[in-house]
């Protein structure tokens, strides 16, 4: 099995080498690309240094079998041809091509299948608020049809990547140094990098840029995505609210099935589901939490409750690791149900 990686130096990038030595993903070789800029750095992998190639138009990926690539939705399109030329399944974690009829949209919990018909020999990992959303929802609609969603979605400074975390780090240690932190004091002068506005002690209730409907991108990314890996008539409403936490997003979720689903049936349900951790004693306070779920695997859900403003609605909370499972697991589980099912 030949691996390669492309973006291999960003925060998506440096979860896959983790995340591929964690669960002992079958490499016999594996090639890291980059940009010029990281061109030349090396990284550790199962003991061997290995060297970031520049991502060229070339045959360098001739013979490649899995190309995970996270280096943004330009370089995605622009390198397609060339990663796939001969052969090899990107994977890929951008944008560019989720919204593709000819593109499969990919969460293996809900729609692993979907996998196999590719024929661009591109698979597109969702948006990291989608795919926690989905695996979560997808132990409901087992029982009952889910016809409506409305979702606030909690999004840590690793969404926008390791220089935004970097960022916000800055911002506390400026604002406890007693200087003004690096942010909107002046935003029309633009010396916030990654957000619009100082994200230490603060919420910034826009994630992405204002589409015509005052909807922003994150936003519709979610309906949008939701309804293709669901292959789903669902509809979803969506408010997506950067926060000042390092890693790990969080979502509140209502939604209108099409009979009531009980609180109790809830809870077994997501109990029992792929993927996810039920973690929901509220007499106990125990409920999940960005702070100690960064790093993990699952979608964990909690604080599950009927909606008293619907009869046929129910209420619950969730929160996974926008790196891991929102990113670079998310994609390494796709090339796994790949290798697993494959006739």
């Amino acid at each position: 099995m030949k691996v390669a990686i492309v973006g291999a130096s960003g925060a998506v990038g440096q979860e896959f080498l983790k995340v591929l030595d964690e669960r002992n993903f079958p490499i016999d070789e594996l090639l890291l690309f980059g940009s010029s800029r990281s061109a030349g750095r090396e990284y550790t992998f199962r003991g061997k240094q290995i060297t970031v190639k520049e991502l060229k138009h070339n045959d360098d990926f001739k013979g490649v079998d899995i190309a995970f690539t996270s280096a943004g939705a330009g370089i995605s399109k622009e390198f397609a041809e060339t990663i796939t030329r001969y052969g090899a399944i990107m994977i890929d974690n951008s944008s560019a091509f989720r919204m593709d009829e000819d593109v499969p949209l990919v969460v293996p919990e809900v729609n692993g299948d979907d996998a196999f018909v590719r024929p661009r020999g591109i698979i597109a990992n969702p948006n990291c608020t989608t795919i926690q959303m989905v695996v979560a929802l997808n132990a409901i609609e087992s029982l009952s049809h889910i016809k409506r969603v409305h979702v606030a979605t909690y999004q840590a400074a690793s969404g926008a990547g390791a220089s935004a975390m970097a960022e916000l780090r800055k911002q506390y240690e400026q604002i406890v140094a007693g200087e003004t932190p690096t942010a909107a004091s002046d935003v029309y002068k633009r010396q916030v990098e990654k957000f619009f506005f100082q994200l230490a002690y603060n919420l910034i209730p826009q994630v992405d840029v204002f589409t015509d409907n005052l909807y922003t991108k994150e936003e519709m990314k979610m309906f949008h995505e939701t309804r293709k890996i669901m292959h789903s008539d669902i509809a979803v409403s969506a408010t997506c609210v950067r926060v000042p936490v390092m890693r790990a997003h969080s979502e509140a979720i209502w939604i209108e099935t099409e009979r009531p689903v009980s609180v109790s049936e809830a809870r077994e349900a997501f109990a029992h589901a792929k993927g996810v951790v039920l973690e929901d004693d509220p007499e106990n306070r125990v409920y999940p939490m960005p702070l100690n779920k960064a790093g993990n695997d699952p979608v964990y859900v909690g604080r599950v409750r009927s909606d008293i403003s619907n009869p046929n609605g129910l209420s619950f909370w969730t929160v996974s690791d926008q790196i891991k499972k929102g990113a670079a697991l998310n994609a390494v589980q796709i090339a796994e149900y790949l290798l697993e099912h494959s006739k």
